[in-house]
């Protein structure tokens, strides 16, 4: 029976991780695999759990570890910040809780300065505080107590949509309808970029680029809440969950001239929201 995690859970006896468990599929040594002629491993996807509390950090690094990352194990804004310049990871939890720091303030910094995924994991379950986290650009937010084995998928989760699998050998044709253009602006999938009408690259968060191109790949169609949280989050949202409302209305700041009056992204009340600038592709 898997156990769910909170702030007072016991820190499990891992067993120590082997090289090979660091690594999908294991590794062999440099002769046998220049004998085998096997090309080396990718490294590990780097991750950084940043908690106050050193025995959740110990907790998630070695289940984490077990199932194929490196982490780093980090305990203050600073010490995250410095790793972010010297050894940026491509994914990070963060916990809000932290003592006479503003974890909202770290995520900003951030998404203002490195592109990787940001998964907010803490104790903090208020809506409030979710919708905050949201609008800071979190991509996920998991709250205490939590199960290992979702949060491993959640990150999984990010992790794909941060980088989207590269397509074999496609044709000029195929390659060219990666871009998306609708009232001059213009979308790259491939790319995973977005330039405004004057040519200027846009900073979107991941869940503001897979809802947008959610969007532009359906436009003129009302998509539900439900199928947007599907298609974007891989997962069903409740009754009162908010996160692609508060997505929506990030992106209306970065793409209408009045937020309030939105001509690109409209909402259709009871039903969801809908994108109204015809798209053209290639």
């Amino acid at each position: 029976m898997w156990r769910k995690l909170n702030a007072h859970t016991a820190v499990p006896s891992w067993p120590r991780c082997s090289r090979q468990g660091l690594r999908s599929g294991g590794r062999r040594s440099q002769a046998s695999d220049e004998e085998a002629n096997i090309p080396r491993v990718t490294a590990p996807t780097h991750l950084a759990v940043l908690d106050d509390e050193v025995e959740i950090t110990t907790l998630l690094a070695g289940y984490l570890q077990a199932h194929g990352f490196r982490v780093s194990q980090l305990h203050s804004g600073p010490a995250l910040l410095e790793l972010m310049a010297r050894d940026a990871p491509a994914l990070v939890l963060l916990d809000l809780g932290l003592p006479g720091e503003d974890g909202f303030a770290i995520a900003r910094q951030l998404r203002e300065h490195w592109r990787c995924g940001l998964v907010i994991v803490t104790g903090r379950g208020d809506a409030v505080d979710k919708v905050v986290g949201l609008e800071v650009g979190a991509d996920d937010y998991v709250t205490k107590p939590f199960d290992l084995r979702e949060l491993l998928a959640r990150i999984k989760a990010v992790l794909r949509r941060l980088v989207p699998p590269e397509p074999a050998a496609a044709s000029p044709a195929a390659q060219e309808t990666t871009l998306l253009r609708f009232a001059q602006w213009e979308l790259d999938t491939a790319a995973r970029r977005l330039l405004d009408p004057h040519r200027r690259e846009v900073v979107l968060t991941t869940g503001e680029f897979d809802l947008l191109s959610t969007l532009a790949t359906h436009p003129g169609r009302v998509l539900s809440r439900d199928f947007l949280l599907e298609s974007t989050r891989g997962r069903d949202g409740g009754p009162f969950d908010r996160t692609i409302d508060v997505q929506i209305g990030r992106l209306r700041r970065k793409l209408e001239d009045d937020p309030n009056n939105p001509q690109i992204i409209k909402s259709v009340r009871g039903a969801g929201y809908i994108l109204i600038p015809k798209v053209e592709a290639g």
